[in-house]
């Protein structure tokens, strides 16, 4: 264990800090409601830029905050100001969320003390740890990515008290639902505590989504009344229901934002090492947040070590997603995938188990690293995201490329004779339009986050099927149910890891916002009492076929081979009369059509996918023994009926004696 932080002894407290250039240090104690400074004690240096102190008669509840003396010259990277309280790094609670407030990013003698302004760290004794148990999650599952807050905001089985909680998410109706749609894994946005932008309350918004931290342990108490227990038995009871936890954290930046931002932590502790910096002095802005964390720094990498080996030996959660992910693993600003931080987690003996799963960009220099993280990590792919969009919008030459994307993603993570996929395939993301959305809206609508629509991506690859937005038109909204099926068809056929963001399952709008992150209201909380039921059953239908054909998650690249104990290839692709696709058929561009022939010992399944707006009936090989049958009840078209246009259909074979079946032909 780290002897940073506030560890708890019988006869006190012992209070330690680190900093490599602060000439003084002190920890502020506060009285129980954290509104009253008792006293301000000085720390001691003990070597190695750690300062600490032992306080008798402390005990578990107290409230403290620390502060730094040394060099200001913000031009040069020091923000030292002893009026400023902040918060220790390595707090696991604290009393209260944090509020933006204009002293917090005075200059030095020109805001006065802002202890009234901030959070109090609280002293906790840390549970003894969970048992340190092998992930639920394994690679090809189910992620299901959730917005604590949002998502049971509006659940009417929920207790109100518990809406838009950590402890929310144990409740049987939300467990139920989540067993249903045969979530592997649950991936929880951020939950740690966060600051609103600056420019937020001017506007009455506030950040919805969490990716604004302010340190990397504390949990945000109006997620986590409960605190640190809250989250360890939620996971506990995910666990028990056969869920993984996946914990996405920020370690990029921080809300301390740029020169003009506030001073809470990390900035007011060492400026110069927990923050990049260019050789002028200036912050290094990786992020497009104003700063960006020194991740290749030995104090901060320890600090980031600390905190997963934290969440893991005290919540026991499966894993992480690392937002922005190459800053983690840039050293002197340079991405390295053998990076000192990336080999220690894949190497750390508390951490070498757990699932970790890289968003594979940043805005810096060379920050496009999709495919180039070390193997134990799976990656957010963006090309299958986009891809997938494409074809179903009827971009022309997409059918190749589909197939690609549909086999896991061989031409980014197959490199160098790797013999599975690490692509977490996704159509929709908590950044970026909805599933539904996307099949309405043309363009983005972003006027409700106060930026005159300047902000998010412009180019969505997403269509509106004749009309932008909301319509009472029948047609559009039928061809809109069609496009939603087809995507989220695609998505579960597709090898490798999947993931789904809760609520696209059940036709989530966010009225064409593609950059919600500051709507913590109606356009972001869940409509659980509107959900679209038939699109729910669906995608539970997908999930269950998921589950029941091991051919769809596997990770391994398709050969085109035969299986062991079978005589069938792993995959062979066709054309929708059953004959192979041949160079002619992939390179025509004007091909919406294709089978993904998958094998199985016990019989193959067929991914009709017609991208084609015109109805066609497909024909798929026989083979004595066996005959095909729809895979999907709910959503059957047996082989003598005309595939609908832009539609996907399963069908799987079966051992018995019968006919052979089909012939293919256009309507």
């Amino acid at each position: 264990m780290t002897s940073l932080g506030a560890t708890i002894t019988p006869d006190g407290i012992r209070f330690a800090a680190w900093s490599s250039s602060a000439r003084r240090l002190w920890v502020s104690i506060f009285d129980e409601q954290g509104n009253r400074e008792l006293d301000r004690l000085e720390l001691k240096a003990e070597g190695e830029g750690v300062h600490a102190l032992f306080v008798s008669g402390l005990a578990e509840g107290t409230r403290y905050g620390f502060r730094a003396d040394g060099d200001y010259a913000p031009e040069r990277g020091f923000w030292f100001d002893p009026d400023k309280l902040l918060t220790d790094p390595y707090a696991a609670e604290i009393d209260r969320p944090y509020a933006c407030h204009w002293r917090l990013a005075a200059r030095r003698n020109e805001g006065s003390d802002t202890a009234p302004l901030m959070p109090k760290a609280v002293v906790k004794a840390l549970s003894t740890a969970v048992p340190v148990l092998p992930p639920l999650f394994r690679p090809g599952g189910l992620i299901y990515e959730v917005p604590v807050r949002a998502f049971t905001k509006l659940h009417p089985d929920v207790p109100a008290k518990q809406r838009g909680t950590i402890a929310a998410l144990a409740h049987p109706a939300i467990i139920e639902h989540l067993q249903r749609l045969g979530v592997s894994a649950v991936e929880l946005m951020p939950v740690t505590a966060s600051i609103d932008e600056r420019h937020l309350p001017p506007l009455g918004l506030s950040n919805a989504w969490g990716y604004n931290p302010v340190t990397f342990m504390a949990l945000d108490p109006r997620l986590a009344p409960g605190g640190l227990a809250e989250l360890r038995d939620t996971v506990a009871a995910l666990r028990a229901a056969g869920i993984g936890t996946i914990l996405d954290l920020v370690f990029n930046h921080t809300g301390e934002s740029d020169r003009l931002g506030p001073t809470l932590s990390l900035r007011g502790l060492d400026n110069q090492a927990y923050y990049r910096h260019q050789p002028d002095g200036r912050l290094v802005n990786d992020t497009g947040t104003g700063n960006t964390i020194a991740c290749d720094h030995p104090a901060v990498r320890e600090m980031v070590l600390d905190t997963l080996r934290h969440f893991v030996r005290h919540a026991g959660v499966d894993g992480f997603r690392f937002d922005l992910a190459p800053v983690l693993g840039r050293v002197n600003g340079t991405f390295e995938a053998q990076a000192p931080l990336l080999e220690a987690m894949r190497e750390d003996a508390l951490l070498a188990g757990r699932v970790l799963i890289a968003e594979p960009w940043d805005i810096g220099l060379d920050g496009y690293q999709l495919g180039n993280f070390p193997s134990r990590f799976l990656e957010w792919n963006d090309r299958y995201r986009d891809d997938a969009r494409r074809f179903w919008r009827g971009d022309a030459g997409m059918v190749g490329t589909l197939a690609t994307r549909l086999a896991g993603s061989s031409d980014i993570f197959g490199r160098g004779g790797q013999p599975a996929s690490r692509t977490v395939n996704f159509i929709a993301a908590h950044d970026g339009m909805t599933l539904a959305d996307i099949v309405a809206y043309e363009e983005k609508h972003n006027e409700a986050n106060g930026e005159q629509n300047r902000d998010g991506h412009n180019e969505n690859l997403s269509w509106n099927n004749g009309v932008e937005g909301a319509t009472d038109d029948a047609a559009i909204a039928k061809a809109r149910f069609s496009d939603q099926c087809a995507l989220l068809a695609t998505l579960f056929a597709s090898r490798g890891t999947i993931m789904l963001t809760a609520g696209d399952e059940f036709s989530r709008s966010q009225q064409g916002n593609n950059n919600a992150y500051a709507q913590d209201n109606n356009i972001t909380w869940l409509d659980w009492k509107g959900r679209d039921q038939a699109l729910e059953g669906y995608a539970r239908a997908l999930a269950a076929l998921r589950r029941a054909v091991p051919a769809l998650s596997n990770t391994d690249f398709l050969t085109g081979q035969p299986l062991a104990g079978s005589d069938t290839a792993d995959v062979a692709w066709l054309t929708e009369t059953g004959a192979l696709l041949g160079e002619a058929e992939w390179n025509d561009p004007a091909r919406h059509r294709l089978v993904m022939l998958l094998g199985g010992v016990d019989g193959r399944l067929a991914v009709m996918v017609n991208g084609d707006r015109r109805q066609c009936i497909f024909t798929l090989p026989a083979r004595d023994g066996f005959r095909w049958h729809p895979a999907i009840e709910a959503q059957a078209v047996d082989l003598s009926r005309a595939l609908p246009g832009r539609s996907v259909n399963f069908m799987i074979e079966r051992r018995t004696e019968g006919p052979r079946q089909g012939k293919g032909r256009d309507d």
